[in-house]
């Protein structure tokens, strides 16, 4: 027979995961990244800096930003062609599509917020034909860390940040999600796992997001 004492740990561990698994699909809107989290554009950052010609630690779009004119316009080019290579070759992380289906059938409202521009945007969601009711990138709102375009959703929606989640496989989606006073979930890849204590919740798969929202929201 265990110890008293390892049982009531282990029993308050799992009573904790419930929880947990309970606030993840209580909320009344979600809103999602789009590369690294929906798909997979396999875009290599490091690769980017090299033919922009940037030190490799640069913020890439925040550096664009303080640039001269002219130079702003010729690196924007390189970025955007970098944009559209990811689209093109990107891939749909396993689970995305039912999911999505599975908000809508719960009819919850789902956005995707991104630092991608609009037109990659645009061509990545046409690819694979996810639908969602408000899109916002770099072009429509400033750029994550910015917690400007949550809001902008938020206010859209007329639902309070708190009742949103924002879900996410980076650092800037967790600070953004923060300062917007919005929870926050850490899609897991393999290779973030180092985020996970600044993030409300975390998934490993959308199966476990679209099975949350359906034990909450189908009481």
């Amino acid at each position: 027979m265990g110890s008293p004492l390892l049982l009531d740990e282990e029993s308050g561990k799992e009573n904790s995961v419930e929880h947990m698994n309970q606030l993840l699909g209580s909320q009344r809107g979600y809103i999602f990244d789009l590369d690294g989290t929906l798909v997979d554009s396999k875009l290599d950052f490091s690769l980017l800096r090299q033919r922009l010609g940037w030190p490799a630690d640069t913020l890439i779009l925040e550096h664009l930003a303080t640039l001269p004119a002219a130079q702003q316009q010729q690196a924007s080019h390189i970025i955007h062609q970098f944009e559209l290579e990811g689209a093109q070759q990107a891939t749909l992380f396993d689970g995305v599509s039912e999911m999505l289906a599975q908000l809508r059938a719960l009819k919850l409202p789902t956005a995707i917020l991104t630092r991608n521009n609009r037109v990659v945007t645009e061509l990545t969601l046409s690819k694979f034909d996810l639908q969602f009711d408000l899109v916002l990138s770099r072009d429509d709102a400033p750029a994550k860390p910015n917690p400007a375009g949550l809001w902008q959703i938020a206010n859209h929606w007329q639902i309070a940040p708190s009742e949103l989640l924002f879900i996410g496989d980076y650092l800037f989606d967790l600070q953004t999600a923060d300062a917007a006073g919005m929870p926050s979930c850490l899609y897991l890849d393999g290779s973030n796992d180092h985020f996970a204590a600044l993030a409300t919740h975390k998934i490993a798969h959308f199966n476990e997001l679209s099975a949350a929202c359906l034990r909450h929201h189908s009481d």
